[in-house]
């Protein structure tokens, strides 16, 4: 049997041939922000995210997920696509510029599983999918801190990176963490559009424009609309502005640039999709998951903040053609705020 030393370093080598930027690992223990986590839950932080509810005590301890788990292999992936926005009228989280993350990173966790079992391993792997407070874990094993806007920062990949973890049987080495190193900086605090990291580390989902725009399924809050601004899929100011991004490369993996069929479309190209059209433009990408009426709501409530009179025909083409009241109702304060500057 390979000894822990060698686990790590075999790991680590089969990691970086399947294209993640880095590996570490950490023992299996109780999350170490824990308590915090919990007043978060209780405060109902959450919002329509009804999941974190469920499977709380595997979150506590991780060593029920798997009998005799010993350690926790976190990793990072780059998605970094590059700074340019490949359209200016809208913006779109980069990491949803192209196809979605979880099959193309599940693909090569599956792979790492298979050679951690010639190893003599039993795995159980997530990439943002599981009961794993994968940040805190990150923490431990020394795969960058968190920081004040509670995204993972490493330092030679920045903020542009997504984290995956595998739950094994085998004893391996454990990394060494490092220190946060945010230090005073307050970046992505003040940055915030709707001020959602309301302290450092802490976190108010219920305003983030990520989740007003993703999971959030009802009507956006008549008070965070302008704030959107020209956002229809998530946000990425809070990691935009992070200093350690100097240090950031491009992502090596064709997934994650810029799907160029999506970008050649203006926000009235995307008020006229069908069902189907949205469907087939957004296929394996992570944005069909919320379903056009709220890909439309997101993209009317771009509209009203930076439309000007020559989208007003479209807009009441849309109301006319629509009987989703979520659009309708989108579409209309779209209009009135066009009106009202012109």
């Amino acid at each position: 049997m390979p000894t822990a030393r060698q686990l790590r370093e075999n790991i680590s080598y089969v990691a970086e041939q399947l294209g993640f930027g880095d590996s570490r690992v950490a023992a299996i223990q109780a999350p170490p922000n824990l308590a915090r986590y919990q007043e978060w839950l209780a405060e109902g932080m959450y919002g329509d995210m009804s999941w974190f509810e469920r499977n709380n005590e595997r979150r506590s301890d991780p060593a029920l997920i798997l009998e005799g788990a010993q350690s926790i292999v976190c990793l990072a992936m780059n998605y970094n696509p590059g700074l340019d926005h490949p359209n200016e009228q809208y913006r779109i989280a980069k990491y949803s510029w192209n196809n979605d993350y979880h099959d193309m990173i599940e693909s090569k966790l599956k792979d790492l599983d298979l050679a951690m079992q010639e190893m003599g391993g039993t795995q159980r792997y997530y990439v943002d999918t599981g009961p794993v407070l994968e940040r805190d874990f990150a923490s431990v094993a020394g795969l960058g801190w968190n920081g004040k806007s509670t995204v993972q920062i490493h330092r030679q990949l920045g903020t542009w990176f997504f984290l995956a973890e595998i739950i094994t049987t085998l004893d391996i080495e454990r990394s060494d963490p490092i220190r946060n190193r945010c230090g005073s900086c307050t970046r992505c605090m003040v940055a915030c559009p709707t001020q959602a990291i309301t302290g450092p580390q802490e976190m108010d989902a219920r305003k983030c424009i990520s989740y007003l725009t993703i999971e959030h399924k009802g009507a956006i809050p008549l008070e965070y609309r302008k704030a959107i601004g020209n956002r229809i899929y998530g946000c990425d100011e809070c990691l935009e502005v992070c200093p350690w991004n100097k240090f950031a490369k491009l992502s090596q993996e064709a997934d994650f640039h810029a799907r160029q069929e999506v970008f050649d479309k203006s926000l009235q190209d995307f008020l006229v999709l069908s069902d189907d059209d949205f469907r087939a433009l957004f296929a394996k990408s992570p944005i069909k998951r919320i379903k056009r009426n709220r890909f439309l709501r997101n993209v009317c409530v771009a509209l009203g903040n930076v439309g000007s009179a020559s989208d007003i025909p479209a807009l009441k083409k849309c109301m006319g053609a629509e009987d989703d009241p979520l659009i309708l109702e989108h579409a209309a304060w779209a209009l009135e705020e066009i009106e009202s500057r012109i």
